[in-house]
């Protein structure tokens, strides 16, 4: 059975910092692409970044230059260090995995963790 366990949310003042860990079990890591989406109050979900296999990243716009994805294969665990945060990133941030090879879109996922509430204060 596989698992993705989001951790580190939380409130913090504009910007501060946090850092997410997403844990997975249940499925062999390497074979994944692993990322991060989010969703706000009233609003659908979207992407903010992802890790391939190789460690290669990609991010939202939104989050460029203050957000940091990482994997560390060792512990089947990805970070995302979020820093400069705003009140617009408050959200749900839900970790997600794919198999590699495939795109990393909401549509395709084929996992996902059941969330960890951000809040940043203004």
């Amino acid at each position: 059975q596989v698992q993705l366990v989001e951790s580190g949310g939380g409130l913090v003042q504009a910007g501060g910092s946090l850092r997410l860990s997403c844990a997975a079990s249940g499925l062999t890591f390497s074979r994944y692409a692993m990322g991060w989406f989010r969703q706000a109050p009233g609003q659908e979900r979207e992407f903010v970044a992802a890790v391939s296999w190789s460690g290669g990243s990609t991010y939202a716009d939104s989050v460029k230059g203050r957000f940091t994805i990482s994997r560390d294969d060792g512990k089947n665990t990805i970070y995302v260090q979020m820093n400069s945060l705003k009140p617009a990133d408050t959200a749900v941030y839900y970790c997600a995995a794919v198999r590699n090879g495939r795109n990393f879109v909401m549509s395709g996922m084929d996992y996902w963790g059941k969330g960890t509430l951000v809040t940043v204060s203004a």
